[in-house]
């Protein structure tokens, strides 16, 4: 009994140790998975903390390599100053943006004025012509070229006070007359200075204009490069071109309005009074309204001054569609030379004409120019009418096409053109003899905006 009851106590005293030991060793275990697990979480927080900062590195670094490739690109070229309003290009060629000057002489910074006028635009032109022509007359040419345009432009486009220069060389080609070379042009016609003026603009709809100044009559200007066709045409051997005089121009929504009291074909007696009335229907549509006249009388004549159409009445009205990739300018005409005999005119005589003129953009660079025009005289040769085209009673018509290539300041266009006269004088019209009704010319301008 007593080996029984120590083995009893025995067993149960292993039984008991096993039992603590096993607990303990529950309680050792937990605590060791605890450690580890407080050492995993540890190092996940290191990362994370770790891949933050690796993330604001890196946004730090890409915006300095964005701001790298901005220094690095070059900045977008400005867009260029579109041409200014003068000279006016009927198109379809387009002058050169303006280069802006800003002289600043000392001693002027404190008086507005001059400093003002110190700054001012400049650009210009410089282009040939050659033109070859049949039935030439005695005084012209069967062949030839010459300088069409050389002109420095020198403007002042806005503030109160402003100019406008344009100086240099230019020739007079025009359908059924004779070539005005450009050395007999400077000579003979408006100088080496043919527009140039002063201009007062005290509001934004009202100014002042005083000096060599474009006509305000007709729907083509005086030089090559303003008009879509190289020669200028029938109509316009009736108008007068460059008007020394004063200008008042007011302006209000789509209407606008000129007065000019001028010498008319830059004659010595200042009695032409000549306005426009122009209203803008939309940004396409144009319809204006121009007339003119001799309120005295002057028998003064030279090359620039025709002694009749100095004496004369000039009437148009002129409709103009200009959106791309069409200009398309019909107009109608009318002179009038009233009665005087102190002139030759023993019967009040007239023309009466139209023309269109229409250009097509075919690419951005090349365009297809056209005109065709109809002139007629009244009278007749035993009536006393007056002379005003091939004779009195004579009319005459012309077609002429100029394909026009420009890009950026260059430009080249050939021309080929018809006139033929209808009704006219022997001996008044085309040829040596002056006996052929008809001319065909062809011409080949090229040249540089700058």
């Amino acid at each position: 009994m007593i080996i029984a009851s120590r083995t009893f106590r025995m067993i149960a005293a292993g039984m008991l140790v096993a039992l603590l030991f096993a607990t303990g060793g529950n309680a050792l275990a937990d605590d060791a998975g605890a450690s580890a697990s407080s050492s995993q979480q540890a190092k996940i927080d290191q990362l994370t903390k770790q891949i933050e900062e690796m993330k604001q590195e890196r946004g730090k670094l890409m915006a300095e390599v964005k701001e790298l490739k901005a220094k690095a690109t070059p900045a977008a070229a400005p867009t260029p100053a579109p041409p200014l309003a003068s000279p006016a290009i009927a198109g379809p060629l387009q002058g050169a943006s303006p280069r802006p000057i800003d002289l600043a002489i000392p001693g002027t910074t404190d008086i507005p004025v001059l400093s003002d006028l110190e700054k001012f635009d400049v650009n210009g032109i410089v282009s040939g012509i050659g033109i070859v022509q049949n039935n030439t007359t005695g005084v012209d040419r069967t062949d030839r070229a010459d300088v069409s345009n050389a002109f420095a432009i020198l403007q002042k486009a806005d503030g109160p006070v402003q100019f406008y220069l344009q100086a240099g060389a230019y020739s007079i080609p025009a359908l059924g007359v004779p070539y005005v070379s450009a050395g007999n042009a400077i000579n003979s016609l408006y100088g080496p200075l043919p527009v140039a003026y002063l201009k007062l603009q005290p509001t934004d709809s009202f100014s002042i204009e005083a000096g060599n100044l474009p006509t305000l009559i007709g729907a083509e200007y005086t030089f090559t490069f303003e008009n879509l066709n190289i020669e200028r045409g029938l109509l316009w051997n009736q108008e007068n071109a460059i008007n020394r005089g004063v200008q008042l121009n007011y302006a209000q929504g789509p209407i606008s309005a000129s007065l000019s009291w001028n010498n008319g074909f830059y004659s010595n007696s200042y009695t032409w009074l000549t306005g426009s009335l122009a209203w803008a229907i939309n940004s396409a549509n144009t319809l204006s309204f121009i007339g003119g006249g001799n309120l005295g009388f002057s028998k003064f004549s030279n090359f620039a001054t025709p002694l009749l159409q100095n004496n004369s009445e000039i009437y148009n009205v002129i409709y103009e569609y200009n959106s791309a990739p069409w200009i398309i300018e019909p107009y109608f005409q009318w002179t009038y030379v009233p009665k005087n005999q102190q002139i030759g005119v023993l019967k009040s005589t007239s023309t009466i004409g139209g023309a269109i003129l229409a250009s097509y953009a075919l690419t951005d660079n090349f365009f297809l120019a056209a005109r065709a025009e109809y002139i007629g005289s009244t009278g007749n040769s035993t009536d006393g009418a007056a002379n005003l085209l091939y004779g009195p009673g004579s009319s005459a018509w012309s077609l002429t096409l100029t394909p026009t290539y420009q890009y950026k300041g260059f430009f080249v266009r050939p021309e080929v053109s018809y006139v033929h006269a209808e009704n006219y004088t022997s001996g008044s019209v085309f040829g040596s003899m002056g006996r052929n009704p008809s001319r065909v010319a062809g011409a080949l301008e090229t040249g540089l905006f700058f």
